[in-house]
């Protein structure tokens, strides 16, 4: 069941404000927060049109209409699926998530996700970091590959979340892109917010119009003709942030449906060429800096192996 709310503005001292504070003063049960997420993910329309920017200054006569979902809570229940655990101690968990894995439960993936699992090997982290997504400080795709850290107590999870903000914690992918880079490294800084069409797809968007900031530095390691391996180091960790980032620049990675032509090269991929290789970051508790690499998945190393012969011929 879906809530409706239809507003008009009208001439009164409203005339300029913000979208998201003229929702959040007309309908004062729900929060700013809760309004801006509603905004981000597509639920408000300003003169029949979404709009998913907050910051839009509404004015006199504008006809908004803001739909509420009904929220249903999922009930986790704990699973026994098989973990690659690359570090373990008290306070947390770096894992090596193989690609099809769900990170946590959302509507069309209500169990068999990686918080499924780690309930089961975990018992005692519901309610770490939220109930929805316990232990959960950062996510990979669905099929994305690679290491994910888990907090298994409160002083580890606000310690992960603490570090990502502060990007001392660092992240690395390995990348396989079509195409051959002009130079040898740089920076993509390109905003990322929701597709103003596909609600489901991230994209390039303004940082008036709702994007967020995004910096993703990469460097080429090996050139494989008309394709590239590539490092991407994440500065900040948005949505989708390296397949958005490396398509913009024309080299989207090897096998992306979403991003890219999904074109897997002769080999069949379980989908986009991308891994997260290398997980660096202080220790909760010692603060002794830990640093995991996570091997890549047999289909990446195939995939390699393939365009390493073909450019020998």
């Amino acid at each position: 069941m879906v809530t409706t709310f239809n507003l008009q503005v009208e001439e009164t001292n409203t005339q300029g404000q913000r979208l998201d504070r003229y929702l959040s003063e007309e309908l004062p049960e729900l929060s700013r927060s809760r309004i801006q997420q509603l905004i981000e993910q597509g639920h408000v329309q300003l003169n029949r049109q979404i709009c998913t920017t907050k910051k839009i200054n509404v004015k006199t006569g504008d006809v908004i209409s803001l739909d509420i979902p009904e929220v249903r809570p999922l009930e986790l229940q704990a699973q026994h699926i098989p973990l690659d655990i690359l570090y373990e101690d008290e306070q947390l968990l770096i894992l090596n998530k193989p690609a099809g894995l769900v990170v946590h439960p959302a509507p069309g993936h209500a169990d068999g996700t990686l918080v499924n699992a780690l309930l089961a090997h975990c018992p005692h982290l519901p309610g770490i970091g939220g109930v929805q997504r316990p232990g959960i400080v950062h996510r990979l795709d669905k099929d994305t590959t690679g290491a994910i850290a888990i907090a298994k107590t409160e002083t580890a999870y606000h310690s992960l979340q603490a570090q990502l903000q502060a990007k001392t914690a660092r992240r690395e992918y390995l990348g396989i892109v079509y195409g051959a880079p002009k130079t040898e490294s740089g920076i993509i800084d390109f905003p990322i917010g929701r597709h103003p069409q596909d609600r489901k797809k991230m994209a390039v968007v303004p940082v008036e119009k709702g994007g967020r900031s995004a910096l993703t530095h990469w460097q080429v390691l090996e050139r494989l003709g008309n394709q590239t391996l590539i490092l991407f180091r994440l500065e900040t960790g948005r949505t989708h942030q390296i397949r958005v980032h490396a398509a913009k620049i024309g080299h989207p990675i090897v096998g992306d449906s979403v991003y890219g032509s999904g074109r897997s090269l002769g080999v069949n991929l379980p989908g986009q060429a991308l891994h997260a290789w290398r997980l660096n970051l202080q220790h909760p508790v010692s603060q002794d800096w830990i640093s995991v690499i996570a091997p890549p998945p047999e289909t990446f190393t195939t995939l390699l192996e393939v365009l390493r012969r073909r450019v020998s011929l």
